[in-house]
C-alpha cells in the first residue's frame, strides 16, 4: 500500500514496499520542463537534467556515476514539457548510498563553470542526433503546428543557438527558482521499511534548502483552435511520415479516461480499428497508431502513420474515415471490454519492476496532485460507456478544426488543397461502417484485473523436464504479481540463413501469429488482447523464439493459443505478402536510421564469408523471393517440438504447465533437419574500413573486433572490459564525451555467438570530429590493453555488471528469456544461477589477458556513415 507525507520544508514523498526483488529505486520528480521557460532559457530544463550528475559540493565531476555504478545501480534522467525527473535504481543492500547520491545531485549541484561548457557542447551533439531522426522532426512539425502560443510549441531541448547563450548565471537562477523542495516529489519504490526510509529522507532531504519557493510559472493559455492547420514540407525520407490530429484536454479532465480508451480502440495493437482497416485491409501504411497525449495542460489526439510516398493521400483519408465512424457509431460493448480489461492491466504489467511502480506514484503525484487520481482514473474507466466514448469521440475529432503534418519523400503527390478536399469529402461525404470486428471467442465481462499482488511465497526453484519429444521445459513459479510470460526458442536465426533466403527468419517469426488452420490472424490479434497480454516472434542471429506475457487467470486459454502458433502457423499467401511487403519497405527505409545502418555496414565488414555478415531483414532480392512453401518447409526443419526449448515465469502452478507442455509439445513431427554447418570464419588478417555516404547531421562509426563465442569462459572477463569502457563511469563516456564532447552517444559492447561474435565501440559525433574521435578511441583502447586495471575502476565495473543484470531481470518476460536461450544454447541454468559468481571471480590479470588477445588493430573492422 502506498503511503505519501510531507517533510516540514515542503518537500513530498511517496513511497510503496516492494519484497519481489532486492532492488530500490528513487526518482526526483521535478515539477518544471520545457513549458516553463522564459523565451531566453530554452532547453535550460533539459541542461539540468546533463548538469545535476556532473558534480556537487562534495562529488567531483564523474563521481556520482562512478558511486552509482560501484554500487550495482543504474542513473539516468528525463525531460518533458512539464517535469524532469531524476531517477536510480539499486540493489536494495545500497539503498542509503543510492539515496544520498540523488539527494545531493538535486540538492547540491556545483554547475561547474568548465563542465558547463563541455556539457553544452554534449547537448549540441544531442540536437544534431535528432535532427538526424525522421520521427522526431515529424513529431517537432506536429506540435510547432498545433501549439501557436504556448510552449509545447518548442522543442524540450532547445536549440543548438539557445543552449550555447547559457551561462553559469542563467542556470543558477533556474536552478534556485525551481529546485526547492515544495517543487519537489521523492518516488520511491522498493525492497525497504518505511521507518528507516523517513530516517534517510530527513537526514538527506530536511532542514532549509535556502530556496523558498516563489511559485509555478503562469504558461500562456493556448486558443481554441478555429479552422484547420496543415504543414506539409518535403525531407529526405523514404516513407511520409504523417500525423492527423486534433486539440484536447489536459490529463485531470472528465474526458480523459474517454480519449485513453478511444486511442487504444482506433490505433493500439493489431487489433485496433486503424491497424485492421488502413494497415490490414488496404495495405496503406507501414505502421499506424493512436495516441490521446494529456499532459498538464491541453494536449493532443493524434493518428500517425508511416507511408510509402504513393499511398499517402489515400492513408489519410482512410484514416480520417475511421476516426469519423467513432463520432457517429458507438463501439461494440465487446471491444469496449477488452479496452478496459487492456488499460487495467497495463498497470498490473507496470508493477514488475520497481522503477514501474516509483514511475506511477511520482506522475500521479506530481502531475495530478495526488496519489488518489490513480484510483479515480480507473474508476472512470470502467464506468465508461460507448456513448461516452462517441460523444467524446463527437467533441473532439473535428475535421474543421484538425491538424495535418507531415514529411513528404521526394515525388508524394500530397498537397494542401488535395488535403483539404480529403476531410472535407470525408465530413460531407456518407460515415463508413466500423470495420467489421468478429465476435471474441471468449466470454465478455471477466473480473477486471485487480492490482492486488498474489498471495504467494517467494520464488520457486527452476523446475527443468525433457519430454519423450525432446523438447525441454524450463517452469519457475515467481508470484508476486498475477502475470506469466512464456518463452519459446529454437537455435536457427541468421546463422541458419543464406544470401537466398536471408531475411527468412525474420519473415517467419513475423507471421507465426498470422494465421492457424483453428484462427485466424484476425481472432488471434482480438485473443491476445482478450487475454490482456502480447505475443510476437523474434528472429536473432543464433536463434528464433515466440515470446508472450498474460494475466494468469487467462493461463490456459494463453497457453492454447501460444502452442497453436507455434506449433501450426498456416503463413496464409495473403499474410505473407503482406508481411513481405512491410519488410521490404523497412529495407528501402534503412536509410532513415542512419546508426542502424552503421552497424550493418560494420557486420559487413568484419564478415565476408559467415552468415553473421548479412542483415537481420534480409535483402530486397531474397525477401522478394521468400513464398509461404519456403516458411512453412523451415519451420518443419527447424521448429519441430524436438528442437523447442519452452520457459514459463510467473504466477502458474508446476503441474498445469507441464501437463498442457506434455499435451502440445510430447510428440516430434518427424521433420525436423540437422543444423546446417557453418564455417568459422577467419578473422580479418588486415585492417578493414568502409564508408557509407549520407548526408546527415551527425557521422556513426563502428569500431570492432572478433570476439567470443557463448561458451568460451573468457567471455565474463570481455564483459567486464567493456564495462570499464562503457557506462556513465566508463572512460569512453568520461574521456570522450564528459572531458572533449565529442559525443551524445559512445559505447561498448560484447556481442557473443554460435561462432565469434564481436566486441565494438559505437559513437555518433560530428563530420568533423570523425578523425578526433576515432583517435581517442583507439587511445582508450589501447590504454585498457597495455596498463593494469586499477582495482577499485575493476570493481566498480563488476558491481555494476552483476546489479544491473538483477535490475534487468525483474520482469518475468526477461528471466523467461534468459532461461530459454541459454537452456536452447546448451548454457543450461549456469547462467541464471551463478552469473553474479562468474563476474565476482574475474581478475585485473584475466581483462588484460582478453583485452591482448580481443584488441589488435591490425584485425580490426571499422564502418562509418556519415556526410
Amino acid at each position: 500500500m502506498a503511503i505519501r507525507y510531507t517533510l516540514p520544508n515542503g518537500l513530498t514523498v511517496v513511497f510503496e514496499e516492494q519484497h519481489a526483488a532486492k532492488v530500490a529505486a528513487f526518482q526526483v520528480w521535478v515539477k518544471v520542463g520545457s513549458a516553463d521557460e522564459r523565451p531566453d532559457q530554452a532547453g535550460l530544463a533539459h541542461l539540468h537534467e546533463h548538469m545535476l550528475f556532473k558534480g556537487t559540493e562534495n562529488r567531483g565531476p564523474g563521481e556520482i556515476a562512478r558511486d552509482v555504478e560501484s554500487h550495482g545501480g543504474e542513473i539516468n534522467a528525463w525531460t518533458s514539457y512539464d517535469q524532469t525527473v531524476y531517477h536510480i535504481v539499486i540493489a536494495s543492500q545500497f539503498a542509503r548510498t543510492g539515496l544520498d547520491i540523488l539527494g545531493d545531485a538535486v540538492r547540491r549541484s556545483s554547475f561547474d563553470a568548465e563542465e558547463l561548457a563541455r556539457e553544452i557542447e554534449v547537448v549540441c551533439e544531442e540536437i544534431k542526433r535528432s535532427q538526424d531522426t525522421p520521427s522526431r522532426r515529424a513529431s517537432r512539425d506536429l506540435f510547432s503546428t498545433a501549439f501557436q502560443v504556448h510552449p509545447y510549441r518548442l522543442p524540450v531541448i532547445g536549440t543548438e543557438q539557445s543552449v550555447r547563450s547559457f551561462t553559469r548565471e542563467k542556470v543558477l537562477e533556474f536552478y534556485h527558482r525551481h529546485y526547492t523542495p515544495k517543487n519537489l516529489v521523492l518516488s520511491v519504490s522498493g525492497d525497504l521499511r518505511e521507518a528507516e526510509l523517513r530516517q534517510w529522507v530527513d537526514e538527506i532531504f530536511g532542514g532549509d534548502w535556502g530556496r523558498p519557493y516563489e511559485g509555478g510559472v503562469t504558461r500562456p493559455v493556448e486558443p481554441a483552435p478555429t479552422g484547420r492547420r496543415v504543414k506539409l514540407r518535403p525531407d529526405d525520407v523514404k516513407e511520409a511520415w504523417l500525423h492527423l490530429s486534433f486539440a484536447i484536454p489536459q490529463a485531470d479532465h472528465p474526458d480523459t479516461p474517454a480519449l485513453d480508451v478511444l486511442a487504444m480502440i482506433a490505433g493500439q495493437g493489431d487489433a485496433s480499428r486503424l491497424t485492421r482497416h488502413v494497415k490490414r485491409k488496404h495495405n496503406l501504411v507501414n505502421d499506424v497508431h493512436a495516441f490521446a497525449y494529456t499532459p498538464r495542460d491541453p494536449g493532443l489526439f493524434s493518428a500517425s502513420l508511416t507511408a510509402p510516398p504513393g499511398n499517402a493521400a489515400r492513408a489519410l483519408e482512410e484514416t480520417a474515415r475511421i476516426l469519423a465512424t467513432l463520432r457517429v457509431t458507438p463501439v461494440t460493448a465487446d471491444e469496449l471490454a477488452t479496452a478496459k480489461a487492456l488499460v487495467e492491466a497495463e498497470a498490473v504489467y507496470q508493477r514488475e519492476t520497481v522503477q514501474g511502480v516509483a514511475r506511477k506514484m511520482g506522475s500521479y503525484q506530481s502531475g495530478m496532485g495526488s496519489l488518489e487520481a490513480e484510483a479515480r482514473y480507473y474508476e472512470a474507466v470502467r464506468g465508461l460507456t460507448p456513448e461516452h466514448l462517441r460523444s467524446a469521440a463527437e467533441r473532439y475529432l473535428r475535421f474543421d478544426r484538425a491538424v495535418i503534418t507531415g514529411l513528404l519523400p521526394a515525388g508524394t503527390e500530397l498537397t494542401e488543397e488535395q488535403l483539404h478536399a480529403v476531410l472535407d469529402g470525408v465530413e460531407r461525404g456518407p460515415v463508413a461502417p466500423p470495420p467489421e470486428r468478429k465476435p471474441r471467442k471468449v466470454p465478455a465481462g471477466e473480473p477486471s484485473p485487480r492490482l492486488a499482488r498474489s498471495a504467494g511465497a517467494g520464488p520457486s526453484e527452476i523446475i527443468t523436464e525433457k519430454l519423450p519429444s525432446g523438447a525441454t521445459i524450463v517452469v519457475r513459479v515467481e508470484p508476486a504479481v498475477p502475470l506469466f510470460a512464456m518463452r519459446a526458442a529454437f537455435q536457427g536465426g541468421l546463422r541458419y540463413e543464406t544470401p537466398a533466403d536471408n531475411g527468412i527468419s525474420t519473415l517467419l517469426t513475423r507471421c507465426l501469429t498470422r494465421g492457424t488452420p483453428s484462427h485466424e490472424a484476425e481472432d488471434i490479434s482480438q485473443l491476445i488482447d482478450a487475454y490482456a497480454g502480447s505475443m510476437g516472434g523474434q528472429g536473432g542471429r543464433n536463434s528464433v523464439s515466440l515470446r508472450g506475457e498474460f494475466l494468469t487467470r487467462h493461463f490456459e486459454p494463453a497457453f492454447r493459443l501460444f502452442a497453436d502458433c507455434l506449433l501450426n502457423p498456416s503463413f496464409p499467401e495473403v499474410e505473407v505478402a503482406r508481411e513481405r511487403t512491410l519488410m521490404l519497405q523497412d529495407i528501402l527505409t534503412r536509410e532513415d536510421k542512419p546508426s542502424s545502418l552503421a552497424f550493418d555496414l560494420f557486420s559487413k565488414t568484419m564478415y565476408r564469408a559467415h552468415p553473421y555478415r548479412m542483415p537481420q531483414l534480409g535483402e530486397q532480392e531474397s525477401v522478394e523471393k521468400l513464398t509461404p512453401e519456403k516458411l512453412r518447409a523451415w519451420h518443419a526443419a527447424h521448429m519441430d517440438p524436438s528442437q523447442l526449448t519452452l520457459s514459463v515465469v510467473g504466477d502458474v502452478k508446476v503441474d498445469e504447465v507441464l501437463a498442457l507442455a506434455r499435451e502440445y509439445f510430447g510428440t516430434p513431427r518427424g521433420k525436423a533437419a540437422p543444423p546446417p554447418h557453418v564455417e568459422v570464419e577467419a578473422p580479418p588478417s588486415s585492417p578493414r574500413q568502409e564508408k557509407r555516404v549520407l548526408n546527415r547531421a551527425q557521422s556513426h562509426l563502428v569500431l570492432g573486433f572478433p570476439g567470443a563465442r557463448l561458451w568460451d569462459k573468457w567471455r565474463h572477463a570481455l564483459e567486464v572490459l567493456s564495462t570499464v569502457l562503457s557506462g556513465q563511469g566508463g572512460r569512453l563516456f568520461v574521456e570522450l564525451r564528459d572531458k572533449r564532447s565529442m559525443a551524445y552517444s559512445v559505447s561498448s559492447f560484447a556481442i557473443e555467438g554460435f561462432d565469434p561474435g564481436y566486441f565494438a565501440v559505437y559513437m555518433g559525433t560530428s563530420p568533423e570530429k570523425v578523425d578526433a574521435a576515432l583517435a581517442g578511441i583507439r587511445t582508450e583502447l589501447e590504454r585498457i590493453r597495455d596498463e593494469p586495471i586499477p582495482e577499485e575502476e575493476l570493481a566498480r565495473a563488476k558491481q555494476h555488471l552483476i546489479g544491473t543484470h538483477e535490475i534487468g531481470l525483474q520482469r518475468n518476460g526477461a528471466r523467461a528469456g534468459l532461461l530459454a536461450l541459454d537452456s536452447c544454447y546448451g548454457l543450461g541454468l549456469d547462467n541464471f544461477l551463478h552469473y553474479a559468481d562468474h563476474v565476482a571471480a574475474v581478475t585485473s590479470a584475466e581483462v588484460r589477458e582478453v583485452a591482448r588477445r580481443v584488441i589488435d588493430f591490425d584485425r580490426s573492422a571499422l564502418a562509418i556513415v556519415g556526410p
